[in-house]
């Protein structure tokens, strides 16, 4: 089997566009989430998204081309620019058929589906989009990275919800690891800041309310949380073999060394009451790395917000580090960017293996009133220097599907 390591980064978050931006909001405790301004919100009942900030397509997107993707597309494509540049790739001297793209998307392209939808009951079928389909399947953020960098290995996108961009990162490392790709762009990517899934998700009443304080809304793992907040954006990752990332001089950020998937066959939206599903992904990553429990450092927790979901994640590490757990430094990196739902593990992988390479810890911000329920160290409020070698990174989605990964500090 081979090594994985990973040699580029590329991140379009609500606090930072590009992973030094990214992670130095994060360090700061910095909140993404204001006030809607894509679309009114006067008759919602949430106000409130963590939406993209200074983002021009035409910096990373020829315009024409730009015109025909839908926004989710447009970050995606965005992200793995950005990855490719800071990993150095050299596309112009790379075994294109041994280099593929995963990336998933829990919804796809919403906004297209929206303004199309719109066209053809108030103008009639003939002035809709030939663009339309392509723009709004779920595979053309995967479909246009291949094409617009030259990827001819496997590309494909995988849609478990909020697991989505976990479980592309978890099975581009699969492929590598098997020997059957030298690299892989792999990450997650959504945008779903529009009117229709807001109303939807207001209707779930899984939205936070408190838009007259939107920069502490999202407050995971505090007792007065209420919800999770809506973000957008893309997290994308060059996954390597070693040999072949060390052969062409590649910077090295960390290696992956495990990776879990399960699914808890309980309930369209809840987690299964005793986190077993949860807590059977992150065994499955610690067991396929060969580590231990006890050699964890570092959470990156799904932590969304919601009640159910910040008790039973807690409850799943509870069951399965044991005493161990209250060692643990834990966070949600989504107390400031809002849930990116498909991209949240885009993101949140990129934090986990930065916390790594950095040895520092991003915050929970937003920890004020601890919960009886949630009993351990979510790093509350201030980023912490800690030397970290394995951390997790988890994703859990509705539908039930759980993916984690586990990273290590790259050691020659």
């Amino acid at each position: 089997m081979k090594r994985v390591v990973i040699t580029g980064l590329g991140a379009i978050t609500p606090i930072g566009i590009g992973k030094t931006n990214y992670w130095n909001s994060l360090l700061q405790g910095k909140s993404g989430i204001g006030y809607i301004n894509r679309f009114d919100t006067e008759n919602y009942e949430v106000k409130i998204g963590a939406e993209i900030k200074g983002f021009n397509p035409s910096d990373f997107i020829d315009k024409r081309e730009a015109k025909r993707m839908d926004r989710f597309t447009q970050y995606a494509v965005a992200a793995a620019k950005l990855a490719l540049e800071d990993g150095s790739v050299p596309l112009n001297n790379l075994d294109v058929e041994k280099a593929g793209v995963i990336i998933g998307s829990g919804i796809g392209g919403m906004e297209t589906l929206e303004e199309e939808h719109s066209k053809l009951i108030e103008k009639g079928p003939r002035r809709v989009s030939p663009f339309f389909i392509p723009m709004m399947i779920s595979n053309m953020a995967s479909g246009q990275i291949s094409m617009i960098f030259g990827f001819k290995g496997p590309t494909m996108a995988i849609s478990t919800a909020c697991a989505s961009g976990t479980h592309a990162i978890g099975e581009a490392f699969k492929m590598i690891k098997e020997g059957k790709m030298d690299m892989m762009i792999a990450g997650g990517s959504e945008a779903t800041i529009t009117p229709i899934s807001l109303a939807g998700f207001c209707s779930m009443k899984a939205l936070s309310t408190r838009n007259d304080d939107p920069i502490k809304a999202s407050r995971p793992f505090d007792r007065e949380r209420d919800g999770f907040v809506m973000g957008e954006g893309a997290g994308v990752l060059i996954l390597e073999e070693l040999t072949h990332a060390l052969n062409r001089g590649a910077n090295i950020y960390g290696e992956i060394v495990g990776y879990g998937a399960t699914s808890d066959a309980y309930h369209i939206t809840q987690p299964e009451p005793n986190g077993n599903g949860a807590k059977d992904a992150m065994k499955l990553a610690l067991e396929e790395g060969k580590i231990h429990y006890s050699k964890v450092d570092y959470i990156n927790a799904h932590g969304t917000s919601t009640y159910y979901n910040d008790k039973l994640e807690t409850l799943a590490i509870k069951n399965l580090f044991k005493d161990h757990a209250y060692n643990l430094n834990i966070s949600s990196t989504k107390s400031m960017t809002g849930h990116l739902l498909g991209a949240a593990g885009g993101i949140e992988a990129i934090a986990t293996i930065l916390a790594i390479k950095e040895g520092v810890i991003p915050p929970t911000i937003n920890y004020e009133n601890p919960d009886p329920e949630c009993d351990l160290n979510y790093t509350p409020n201030i980023a912490i220097n800690k030397d970290i070698t394995y951390a997790l990174s988890n994703s859990l989605g509705f539908g039930g599907h759980n993916g984690s990964i586990l990273f290590k500090k790259y050691l020659d």
